[in-house]
């Protein structure tokens, strides 16, 4: 088991490492494998690749991100970053853009809407997450498949064992109807990443929910 010494000293190098990170005003804190970051950056994509860059870190069983977002002076309004986030959606998602509606306070966006598959759901979030001014994402999208959910028990664990990645003896597919749980214990969070979304790229499915525990 690391130290949370350790820990500690990689995740600030790792954040120094990432070019999307400006540690400059970023704390970090250690207590027993729990990782929570503090201080301010000027845009939410910093936020969130802090977030990213700690979860890569060995050793960090869970991160609390409390980074708070201030943008530069001269910030787009809500309404451009309304306007924005409708042209991003447009370009990124041309099929499906018109069943998502961007609405913003405050520099946070929150988006609605249905959708078809997970991956316009997360392709949607990734698009605005960019945009200058926004300090906060919320995906309330819904998933509403055009196709029955068919074996999806099987399937996912039939995906679980052919990738590298996934130690597929050591989680728990659990599926209701169109509804997944993931139980069990993962090496790293990229493994525990990898494992959603597999879980999530199987037809049918409306919800994944993911409770694998990172071991320390």
């Amino acid at each position: 088991m690391r130290s949370d010494t350790d820990i500690k000293k990689d995740v600030e190098a790792e954040l120094r490492w990432s070019p999307d990170v400006d540690e400059t005003d970023i704390a970090v804190k250690v207590n027993d494998g729990e990782v929570t970051l503090s201080g301010f950056t000027d845009s939410y994509l910093s936020k969130y690749q802090a977030e990213i860059a700690t979860r890569r870190i060995k050793g960090a069983a869970a991160v609390a991100n409390d980074i708070a977002v201030k943008p530069l002076s001269g910030a787009p309004t809500d309404p451009q970053i309304a306007r924005a986030a409708v042209q991003i959606l447009k370009t990124e998602l041309p099929t499906c853009w018109e069943q998502i509606k961007p609405v913003v306070k405050e520099g946070h966006v929150s988006l609605e809407g249905t959708v078809e598959w997970h991956y316009q759901r997360e392709r949607a979030e990734s698009a605005v997450r960019h945009l200058a001014g926004v300090v906060g994402v919320r995906n309330s999208i819904k998933i509403r498949p055009s196709l029955a959910p068919d074996n999806i028990k099987h399937r996912i664990e039939e995906a679980f064992r052919r990738l590298a990645q996934v130690d597929a003896d050591h989680i728990v597919v659990d599926t209701s109807g169109s509804e997944v749980l993931l139980k069990g214990e993962v090496r790293s969070w990229s493994e525990r990443d990898q494992a959603q979304r597999s879980a999530w790229s199987a037809p049918g499915v409306t919800n994944v929910k993911n409770e694998l525990t990172v071991r320390s």
